[in-house]
């Protein structure tokens, strides 16, 4: 397992009794560490004397394989479903993966000073979090889940970090089957915890919207009784999102809702709302473009009001907050204007993507890369994206992908079928592009990049800088 987990802040250490306890799991032969425990690690390229080195098994991998290796490097902890041949402590658990679960769970109840919020959503979810880790961490010590360590193994990791300092903890849950979100929101054990939409990301793992529905809904279940249940009254599963709720309080944000933005002014990189709430009504200078990121000002809004932030707090925390890296960043270079919203892609968020680049100047390129994870419906999502994509306010769309020629037939359903071009790679799709520059001199031009994380459409963005 190879995500980029490691921070450089110190943590609260463990002791060998306390790994026991907390993993329900015994020392090999009787042969428990001595001294303190500094970090649990699952990433054998870094572990190291001091550390507990976590062996995960996975369908294509066993990090057992790994204990040996990590021995010799210096680490002298290993925690593991059986006991391997190295020489080193080895403390044994049932499963390694719910062991971890077990160890972020203790360090969360350990930290009784927390107020936690949890958000899940099918897109969004990551601007909403930034916002309202800028919020809350210009006033006291905030843990932010960081990337994209939102899963099973990524929540617990999010835990390990917490330290007595933290006031706040705003942590992102994402789903990928049934049944996640449950698991990871009980570690969680969130004061305020609630669902932003439900759109058409992961398609393919649910069988429908309705499947997406009940594993985000999932999240409700372990609210603290004396917490907040956040709502969004404007999607169109709200009723059956509703059902879910069991706390007595409820906060919903939209159209529709307790929070909700009116006089709605949308700018190339930026916009301003009047931010309506319980507690009155702010206008908000939003450093963020796109209809969809006032939504998620919204969201971010109920969230921190649910945990007792004041208005003017949340007002100045959405003015300074910042997008996360490959969501929205304008990149300028000489007359070009690059927007990297590289980081992931689903249907939702590609059409809200070619919304902001419609607000921009000059000759306007959409570069989209492949959508995954929708199953069976893949090719007719794709159809449709085209088919929509181009009866926007942009002058070309580049496809790139397996699904491109999809969507390029979606296009020719249309009468601006010629905006888009397809290409089934990356090296076929950037002489395109070099081309479509240099037919457009002196003008000035604009291009978006978006696709899901593995089509890695940073690379092409990046080749196509280059060239400049």
């Amino acid at each position: 397992m190879h995500t980029s987990t490691t921070s450089t802040v110190p943590l609260e250490p463990w002791t060998a009794d306390l790994l026991a306890q907390a993993t329900h799991g015994y020392w090999f032969n009787d042969q428990a560490p001595v001294g303190e425990i500094k970090r649990i690690l699952t990433d054998s390229r870094h572990a190291e004397a001091g550390d507990a080195f976590l062996a995960l098994q996975g369908e294509r991998f066993d990090a057992h394989d790994f204990v040996a290796q990590v021995a010799e490097n210096g680490c002298q902890i290993a925690i593991v479903s059986h006991p391997v041949e190295a020489d080193l402590c080895q403390l044994v658990v049932a499963d390694t993966r719910l062991a971890l679960g077990h160890l972020g769970a203790y360090r969360r109840a350990q930290n009784t000073q927390l107020k936690v919020i949890a958000l899940t959503g099918s897109s969004g979810k990551t601007t909403t979090k930034e916002m309202l880790g800028s919020i809350l961490s210009r006033l006291a010590p905030t843990l932010i889940t960081r990337g994209n360590l939102n899963n099973d193994l990524g929540v617990p990791m999010m835990l390990l970090e917490l330290r007595t300092e933290h006031q706040y903890a705003v942590m992102e849950l994402g789903a990928s089957h049934q049944g996640e979100i449950d698991y990871t929101s009980n570690l969680v054990q969130p004061h305020v915890a609630g669902i932003i939409n439900i759109g058409t990301a992961h398609l393919g793992e649910f069988g429908g919207r309705d499947g997406i529905c009940r594993a985000k809904s999932e999240i409700y279940a372990h609210i603290a009784p004396s917490g907040t249940s956040i709502l969004p009254a404007a999607d169109d599963f709200a009723d059956c999102i509703r059902q879910s709720v069991k706390t007595e309080q409820c906060l919903s944000f939209g159209e529709g809702g307790d929070i909700f933005a009116t006089e709605i002014a949308l700018y190339p990189q930026s916009s301003t709302f009047s931010l309506n709430t319980p507690q009155g009504v702010r206008t908000v200078n939003l450093p963020f473009a796109g209809e969809h990121n006032v939504q998620n000002a919204t969201a971010a809004a109920a969230f921190a009001l649910a945990i007792g932030i004041t208005l003017d707090d949340i007002v100045q925390g959405l003015e300074q907050a910042q997008g996360a890296k490959g969501r929205l960043n304008f990149i300028q270079q000489d007359k070009y204007l690059f927007i990297d919203d590289t980081y992931n892609a689903n249907p939702t968020s590609m059409r809200a993507a070619a919304e902001v680049l419609a607000q921009q100047g000059g000759v306007k390129v959409l570069v989209m890369g492949d959508i995954g994870e929708l199953g069976a419906s893949a090719a007719q999502q794709h159809y449709m994206l085209g088919r929509d994509l181009v009866a926007q306010g942009i002058h070309f769309v580049v496809a790139v992908g397996e699904f491109a020629p999809a969507a390029q037939e979606g296009a020719r359903s249309t009468q601006y079928g010629k905006k888009m071009q397809a290409f089934l790679t990356q090296q076929q799709a950037l002489p395109f592009l070099i081309d479509l520059i240099a037919t457009h001199q002196p003008q000035s031009m604009s291009f978006l990049f978006k696709g899901s994380r593995y089509t890695h459409m940073e690379t092409l963005m990046a080749d196509l800088m280059e060239k400049l």
